[in-house]
């Protein structure tokens, strides 16, 4: 799975880099690093979509809630949406087509989540059976400042009476798939990483979803597999230190 993830890169470096419009920068310019990414944080999505009905869709970059919120989703009385389902942070590669919370957004609003790189725990083998599995968090990056896409879906959400001007929730989520090599020895799910040379695929609003991209992995021959230190288990802890290797330092791991 996909729980917690960094982004390091100012949006408006992060738009130059994809080479998208940038719709993520807020008047106040107060979106800053996140090394500490937990679910219904706002972050950066790269979409690609029509200004007019007939022009050449183009990339955008757009600030949306971790943790889709399906069109059909009720409302409580405040007028948020009812959290009292799972928080959909990822979807199953194997079920975005058929599920219902995902096989709306997976026919043409379909994303890209960039990142620095995610976290994942692994389970200690020496953890006494009687007490809960103590944890070892991990780091995921492809290193030097450099970004990794992982494809994702989206939504727009409005309560049922609210008017159509009113600002909807966009919302969105990561998918996942069976973990490869050393990853999979961390856990048995990783986000799906998307190659650069398919982003346009993936994007394309005007396209059916084309299923191969589900099952096709991107090379992670690059990617650095890093312990790092357990601050990153609170969710009120975000800095830099946090991707930083453990102390002391073990044996870095990469996927060859």
């Amino acid at each position: 799975m996909c729980g917690r993830f960094a982004v390091t890169t100012d949006p408006k470096l992060l738009a130059e880099k994809i080479q998208a419009i940038d719709e993520a920068t807020s008047p106040k310019g107060d979106i800053g690093p996140n090394y500490n990414v937990a679910p219904t944080a706002s972050v950066g999505v790269v979409v690609t979509r029509h200004s007019e009905p007939d022009d050449d869709p183009t990339r955008r970059l757009r600030l949306m809630r971790w943790g889709l919120v399906p069109p059909w989703a009720k409302a409580c009385a405040d007028g948020a949406p009812d959290g009292k389902g799972p928080l959909l942070i990822n979807a199953r590669s194997d079920k975005v087509i058929t599920s219902p919370a995902f096989r709306s957004s997976a026919k043409s609003k379909r994303c890209l989540v960039p990142m620095t790189g995610w976290y994942e725990w692994r389970a200690n083998p020496d953890t006494p059976s009687r007490k809960k599995a103590r944890k070892t968090p991990f780091f995921m990056t492809p290193g030097d400042d450099e970004l990794v896409c992982m494809a994702g879906l989206w939504s727009v959400w409005r309560p049922k009476n609210a008017s159509k001007d009113s600002p909807p929730l966009l919302s969105c989520t990561i998918i996942t798939t069976d973990a490869v090599g050393p990853l999979a020895a961390i856990h048995d799910r990783m986000p799906l990483v998307m190659a650069e040379r398919d982003w346009d695929r993936w994007l394309d609003p005007d396209s059916p979803l084309d299923e191969e991209l589900l099952s096709m992995r991107a090379d992670l021959s690059h990617l650095e597999i890093r312990e790092v230190s357990t601050l990153v288990n609170s969710v009120r802890n975000n800095g830099p230190e946090l991707i930083e290797p453990a102390d002391p330092q073990p044996e870095q791991a990469t996927l060859l």
